[in-house]
Formats: C-alpha cells, sequence, structure tokens
C-alpha cells in the first residue's frame, strides 16, 4: 500500500531564505509587474507560508520598492555597458536610442509605469523612482553633453534637452505599450527629433534600419 508524505521542509539559513524571497519577488515583478507583488503571490512562487515573507520583509512597500530598484539599476548598467562602447556621441546617442525602442523592453516598461503610479501611494518607492530617473538623467546628459565639446552637438541646456530625450522615448515606449504598437517604428523619427533638440547635422544620430 503507497502512501504520499508532505513534502519536507528546507531549513535556510535567514540571509539565505530573505534573499530567495527578494529573488522571487524580483521574478514576479519582471513578469507580472510590480502591482502583482503580494505576500501570497510571493509566497505561493517561493514555495513558503505567507508568514515566512512577512517575517522576512515585513514592510510589503519597502519589497517593491527594493524590486523596483534592482530591476531598473541592471537595466541602466547594461544600457550604460552597450552605449559606452561607442565613441562618436551621435552614434552613441543613437545607440541609445536604438537599445531603448527596440521593442524587447516591455516588461520594464511595464515596471516603470506603474513605479510612477504607485509612488504617489509608496514613500520608499518615491524615493528609488527618484533615483533611478536620476540616473537616466546622468547617463543620456553625459553623452549630450560630450557632443557638445566635441562640436557634434550645439544644445548650450544638455541637462534640459537630456530631460526632454528622456521624456520622448519613455512616452512612445508607454504608448506602444498601451496600444500593443511596435516600438521600434518610432525609432527612426525620435533619431531626427534628438538631432533637433541636440543640435545635430541631420543624419548623424542613425539608427537600425527598420
Amino acid at each position: 500500500m503507497s502512501s504520499t508524505s508532505p513534502r519536507p521542509r528546507i531549513r535556510k539559513a535567514p540571509a539565505e531564505r530573505a534573499a530567495e524571497i527578494v529573488a522571487t519577488a524580483t521574478a514576479i515583478a519582471r513578469e507580472h509587474g510590480l502591482s502583482a507583488l503580494t505576500l501570497r503571490a510571493i509566497a505561493e512562487r517561493a514555495g513558503v507560508a505567507s508568514g515566512l515573507v512577512a517575517h522576512y520583509q515585513p514592510s510589503m512597500d519597502d519589497l517593491v520598492a527594493r524590486v523596483y530598484a534592482d530591476l531598473v539599476e541592471k537595466e541602466v548598467r547594461d544600457v550604460e555597458q552597450v552605449v559606452g562602447a561607442v565613441a562618436d556621441p551621435a552614434e552613441r546617442l543613437g545607440t541609445l536610442i536604438d537599445t531603448l525602442m527596440d521593442g524587447g523592453r516591455d516588461e520594464l516598461t511595464v515596471v516603470w509605469v506603474e513605479g510612477w503610479a504607485m509612488a504617489r501611494r509608496n514613500d520608499a518607492l518615491a524615493v528609488a523612482v527618484r533615483a533611478q530617473m536620476q540616473r537616466w538623467q546622468t547617463l543620456v546628459e553625459a553623452i549630450v553633453a560630450d557632443g557638445c565639446r566635441t562640436g557634434a552637438f550645439s544644445t548650450a541646456e544638455p541637462g534640459e534637452v537630456a530631460w526632454e530625450l528622456i521624456g520622448m522615448i519613455d512616452g512612445l515606449n508607454a504608448q506602444s505599450l498601451a496600444r500593443g504598437t511596435d516600438t521600434t517604428r518610432f525609432a527612426p523619427r525620435t533619431a531626427r527629433a534628438a538631432e533637433a533638440l541636440v543640435g545635430a547635422r541631420p543624419g548623424s544620430v542613425a539608427v537600425s534600419a527598420r
């Protein structure tokens, strides 16, 4: 006669369990957005009791902020590595536009959009959102400022122009996600608009052929 025994509980070190919970929450957010982060969802995915999740993460607001910061920080580092491999500022700006509008970052667009909305009611998340927005500002402003130093760009306001570029790219990505359209088709137009904003020679900010 066969019998079914319950799955044995695996006791893990506190640091290991805490890291596992954060990793589980991060995976859920990447797949379904920040709004999907609940004690129950994390517990079910991790295979533990909700009380254990609450023990290691007593503040869901702090956990949401941590997950948001981790996801966006990784995105920024990845983009920095891609654009950093390009020497010419105009080509670097084109690479930035190509990378951010390649249609392969929808899950992170969801995280960004939900982060902006949820930050109104989550102080910890608001701090994280502002910090990551500043990271993007620093990245794009550095490209524009470098172009001004080399003579590739002529704007006298690299900081303001960087903000406009970020807003344009973010807005088009969010609109494309909401409309269910392909954001890649807007990349050439965005490049032409970027040339006007930074004061670049027409055609110098190149993106991949669409």
